[in-house]
C-alpha cells in the first residue's frame, strides 16, 4: 500500500522536498559559515567551468559580431571611396581632354588669324576605310560654307582639299593621295614641283629638274601659284633625293609636316587666297 502510494505521488513528493530545501538554502545561506551553504558552494564550483565557457562564448560571439559589423562598414567605406576615386578620375581626364581641346583650337585661331584669312574648324569624324585612296571625313558642309576645292590646313601644315560636300559634312582628300596635286616650292633653292601622293604609301615631290638643288632637310611650302593654297604654308621636309635611271626629273621624297593618323581638328579657309604675281625667282 505504501509503495503504491509513492508510486502515485512520487513526482508531487519530490518537487515539494525540493522547494524546502530550496527554501531551506535560501534562508539559511545567508549566514556567513553556515553548513546549509555547503552544498550551494558545491553547486556553484560545479556550475562554474559552465559559466565561464557561457561568459567567453558570450565574448566571442559579440566579438565576432562586432568584428563582421565592423568589416562590412569598411568594405562599405572602401566601395564609396573607390567610386568617387573613379569619378574624379573621369573627371580629371575630360578636363584634361577639354584643355588639349582647347590648345589645338587657339592654335588654329593664331593659324587664321596669321593668315588674315576668312576661316572656320572643323572636327575631323571619321577617315577613309577601303585603303584605295587618302581621304578624311569632317563633321561640317555647306551649312558651313564650305565648296569644293577649299583649303584644308592644321596648325602644323598643309592638310588637303574638300573634294565632296554634303551639307553637315565633307571629304578631304589628303595631300598623300595618289590624286593629289599641289603646287609647292622649295625655300632654300626656289626650285618648284608637284607634291602628291604615291599608290603604295608616302610622299613625293615631282617634276623637279635633275639640275635643281634640293637636299634634305629643305622646307617645302606651298607656292600659291594653284589657287587653292595661300602662299607660304608648310607642307613639309625633304627627306631623301635621288637621281636613279635617265630621267629628267629628281625622285624627291617628303616628309609631312601634319600627322595624318594624328589629326582631330581642322581648318577649313573658306576664302579664295589672292591671285599671285609669278616671280623670275619662281619660273623653272
Amino acid at each position: 500500500m505504501r509503495s503504491s502510494f509513492l508510486r502515485r505521488n512520487g513526482v508531487i513528493l519530490t518537487a515539494g522536498t525540493l522547494l524546502i530545501l530550496g527554501l531551506h538554502l535560501i534562508l539559511s545561506g545567508t549566514r556567513p559559515g553556515a553548513r546549509a551553504s555547503r552544498p550551494a558552494i558545491a553547486l556553484i564550483e560545479l556550475l562554474r567551468p559552465v559559466q565561464a565557457f557561457e561568459a567567453g562564448f558570450s565574448d566571442e560571439t559579440s566579438g565576432f559580431v562586432h568584428d563582421y559589423l565592423e568589416l562590412v562598414g569598411t568594405r562599405r567605406e572602401n566601395d564609396a571611396l573607390r567610386k568617387e576615386l573613379a569619378e574624379l578620375e573621369s573627371e580629371r581626364a575630360r578636363t584634361s581632354e577639354l584643355e588639349a581641346e582647347n590648345q589645338r583650337l587657339g592654335d588654329l585661331l593664331e593659324l587664321r588669324d596669321a593668315l588674315a584669312m576668312k576661316a572656320v574648324a572643323a572636327n575631323v569624324i571619321g577617315s577613309d576605310a577601303t585603303g584605295l585612296s587618302r581621304t578624311l571625313i569632317i563633321g561640317q558642309g555647306s551649312h558651313s560654307g564650305f565648296r569644293r576645292d577649299m583649303a584644308v590646313i592644321a596648325a602644323a601644315g598643309v592638310v588637303g582639299k574638300l573634294i565632296a560636300v554634303a551639307p553637315d559634312a565633307a571629304r578631304v582628300m589628303l595631300i598623300d593621295d595618289h590624286n593629289s596635286a599641289l603646287d609647292a616650292i622649295d625655300q632654300r633653292s626656289r626650285a618648284r614641283g608637284i607634291v602628291g601622293g604615291v599608290i603604295d604609301d608616302g610622299l613625293t615631290m615631282k617634276y623637279v629638274g635633275r639640275t635643281e638643288d634640293l637636299k634634305p632637310g629643305d622646307t617645302i611650302v606651298t607656292s600659291g601659284m594653284d589657287g587653292i593654297f595661300p602662299r607660304g604654308l608648310l607642307v613639309g621636309k625633304v627627306a631623301q633625293v635621288s637621281q636613279e635611271g635617265p630621267g629628267l626629273f629628281l625622285n624627291v621624297e617628303l616628309s609631312p609636316a601634319a600627322d595624318f593618323r594624328k589629326l582631330e581638328q581642322l581648318l577649313v579657309l573658306t576664302q579664295k587666297p589672292p591671285e599671285l604675281q609669278i616671280d623670275a625667282d619662281d619660273r623653272n
